[in-house]
Formats: C-alpha cells, sequence, structure tokens
C-alpha cells in the first residue's frame, strides 16, 4: 500500500500571525514538503491544479519535473489534472514528458475541479463539465496508446494522422486515477477503463465515500477487469497531529475556524466526527485511518492532506516528521494483515511494464451516456436506501 501527502497549494494567512505568504514563498514550501515527504519515507507527492487566486500550482508538470530532480524514489502525482479544460494533446505530452525526467515515476488523477469560472478562462462551458470528461479521457488514452491517430470529436478540432510526442516511457502509458467526490459518471469512466479511482475524502461522512467506492467495485466487475475487490481505491484524508490530543485540538483550532474552505461553519469538534479530519494523537490517527477499511475494503492509496490553512512550513515538516516515523509504519503493518492475496497492489511503472501491460479496452466504445446515466442512479438509489 502507498502512503503520501497531497496538495492544493492555497495561499492563505496565518490566523496566528496575520501575514500571508507570498507567491514565490508558498511555491517554495511546496518543494520542500515534496522532498520531506521523500526524507520521510513516503510513497508519493502530489499536487492539485489551479488557475485562480488563492492557489498557485497552476502548472504542476513543471513543480513535479524539479521535484523529479530531487528525488529519488518519490512517486509524483497531480491530485487534480484538468481533463475537462485542458487540451487532451497538452496533457499526453506533458505526462509523457514527465515520464522520461522522472524515469517512470509518474502517475496522474484526472478531475474536474471545483472552480466554475475556470471553464470560459480556457474557452469551455461548464454545462459540458461531464461530456468533456469523457471525451477528452477517450482521446488522451489513444493518443498515449496509437502511435498514430485519427480522431474528431465534439469539443476539438479533429487530428489526422497525428503521434503525440515524446511516446510514454517503455511503451507504457502512466497509470492514472479518476478523482471525484461526488460524480458518480467519474467513478463509472473509471471503471470503464479499468483505471484507479480516488475518493478526496476530506469534505464528506465515510458513508457517502463508501457509496462511490462501492459503485466503482462493481462496475469495475461489470467492464470484465476483475473482482470488485481487485480495483483499484484510493482515499485522502485529513490530520493534525501532536503527541497528545489537547494540544493538537489547541494548536489547530485556529487554523480551522479561520480556514477559507470550513471555516465559519462547523465547529472543529463537529467537523471531525461528521468527515475523516482527525485532530489528535499519532494513535488516534492511526486508529481513524485503519478504520477507512472497514468502509471501503482493502485499498491501495492514502494521501494526506497536510499544508493548508495558513499552517507555516515550520509546522508541516514537523507533521511529516511525525506522520513518516510514528504513524505510517504502523499503517503499513496494520493494513497488511490479513490483506487477500488478490487485492493487487498500487500500480507502479515498473509493475506495470514488468506485466506487459496490455490497453484492456476498445477505444470504439467509450463510457457512453446510457451508462453514466445508470451510474447516477445506481449511486442515488443506494444512498437514499442508506
Amino acid at each position: 500500500m502507498q502512503f503520501g501527502i497531497f496538495s492544493v497549494g492555497d495561499v492563505t494567512a496565518d490566523p496566528t500571525t496575520g501575514r500571508t505568504p507570498t507567491e514565490h514563498e508558498r511555491i517554495k514550501a511546496m518543494l520542500a514538503i515534496a522532498q520531506k515527504a521523500e526524507e520521510v519515507g513516503l510513497d508519493v507527492f502530489a499536487t492539485g491544479e489551479h488557475h485562480n487566486r488563492p492557489f498557485v500550482p497552476s502548472s504542476p508538470t513543471t513543480m513535479l519535473g524539479y521535484i523529479a530532480a530531487r528525488t529519488e524514489n518519490l512517486i509524483l502525482s497531480t491530485s487534480t489534472t484538468l481533463i475537462t479544460t485542458n487540451d487532451p494533446v497538452k496533457i499526453a505530452e506533458d505526462f509523457a514528458m514527465l515520464q522520461h525526467v522522472a524515469d517512470g515515476r509518474v502517475d496522474l488523477m484526472m478531475g474536474r475541479g471545483n472552480t466554475g469560472p475556470v471553464y470560459p478562462w480556457f474557452g469551455k462551458d461548464i454545462r459540458d463539465g461531464i461530456d468533456l470528461a469523457i471525451e477528452n479521457y477517450a482521446l488522451l488514452r489513444r493518443l498515449w496508446d496509437e502511435d498514430v491517430v485519427n480522431w474528431e470529436g465534439k469539443f476539438r478540432t479533429p487530428l489526422q494522422s497525428f503521434t503525440s510526442t515524446p511516446r510514454p516511457l517503455d511503451g507504457v502509458a502512466p497509470f492514472v486515477w479518476h478523482g471525484s467526490i461526488r460524480s458518480p459518471e467519474i467513478a463509472e469512466q473509471a471503471a470503464f477503463y479499468g483505471d484507479g479511482f480516488f475518493h478526496n475524502n476530506i469534505f464528506w461522512p465515510m458513508e457517502h465515500t463508501k457509496q462511490m467506492v462501492n459503485l466503482y467495485r462493481r462496475r469495475f466487475a461489470h467492464y470484465g477487469h476483475g473482482a470488485p475487490e481487485q480495483a483499484i481505491v484510493g482515499l485522502g484524508g485529513q490530520v493534525f497531529m501532536r503527541k497528545n490530543s489537547q494540544d493538537a485540538v489547541r494548536e489547530f483550532r485556529p487554523y480551522f475556524d479561520n480556514a477559507p474552505v470550513y471555516g465559519h461553519g462547523p465547529s472543529l469538534e463537529e467537523f471531525t466526527s461528521q468527515t475523516p479530519l482527525t485532530v489528535g494523537s499519532p494513535q488516534q490517527v492511526i486508529e481513524r485511518t485503519l478504520g477507512f477499511r472497514d468502509h471501503v475494503g482493502d485499498y491501495q492509496r492514502q494521501l494526506f492532506l497536510m499544508d493548508h490553512a495558513g499552517l507555516p512550513l515550520k509546522t508541516v515538516l514537523e507533521q511529516l516528521d511525525i506522520l513518516g516515523e510514528e504513524v505510517v509504519p504502523v499503517l503499513r503493518e496494520e493494513f497488511a494483515k490479513n490483506r487477500p492475496a488478490n487485492v493487487p497492489d498500487a500500480p507502479t511503472h515498473a509493475s506495470r511494464v514488468a506485466e506487459g501491460f496490455v490497453t484492456p479496452v476498445s477505444y470504439t466504445t467509450p463510457a457512453t451516456q446510457d451508462a453514466t446515466q445508470n451510474a447516477t442512479q445506481e449511486v442515488t438509489q443506494e444512498g437514499s436506501a442508506a
């Protein structure tokens, strides 16, 4: 099982000092955090993609390329690559290039983002969001898996005898996760292609996460990729730790109370009881995280959000020390216990090359409108019954 961190790259004032870091300081902090992640033995660093303030990571592959040059083992990923507003040709080229730069230590997470105005900024219509995600990803797969592509669709100009360069490293495209909080159509898309499904798992109750993951598992099996328990699942999570829980709550409370994302709403106590946010001791984080398996089954990747809400770099690095030294070693051991033999490990470039990975689907029949409508209805009915 893989453990790591993901960052949304927000530039937020520290409520205890009133100081807001500059964009330059925030970018440099993210680079330091990624290198610290490798130092403490984590497996993955993932960055978001945003094109609006107060966020800075508008060019993920630039950032990840820099980190690749300064790390040796860390898997470099995105926590969102905007499949709706980015040109699939540019995604294909950028991430194949990053594969070569990083010697294969690359995967990525497709998403639609959560900022409505980004659509017109890139000449798109938010009402086409799901259709863009489906069509653009179908094209992206072909660009990676076929040397010469002839293609025509609804949302971009046709391609005639086009070859995306460079070609994927060793002829194997980066592994793709599809990230979604609430869209069953995206779980359906991940299942159709046999890709991974990542649930952000930071704002909603675990029961909702369970419904989305179970839908993906069922549809993964429906499309013939294996048993439901063999589907590739990733979860997010938020934690803040100190040696004892009282100190953690006291220190984190002003950051929670003033955070643009969830401040000025439910109390910290209400939020931690209703969502996977864990503020407390390392042991409490271990127990809460191990409990995720009770809801979604054995899964492959756990990422934590650590550097948000204005937390200073010094504090984030301290959190990573605790995570790497006291939490993750226990989680690795405990998650390995009683893990069924047929549950796969998280895919890596090396494992996919060793398996002689072959594209498992026909691109003449991409996920259809009927299928996504059925997925929406299924998860809605399950939620009503829960």
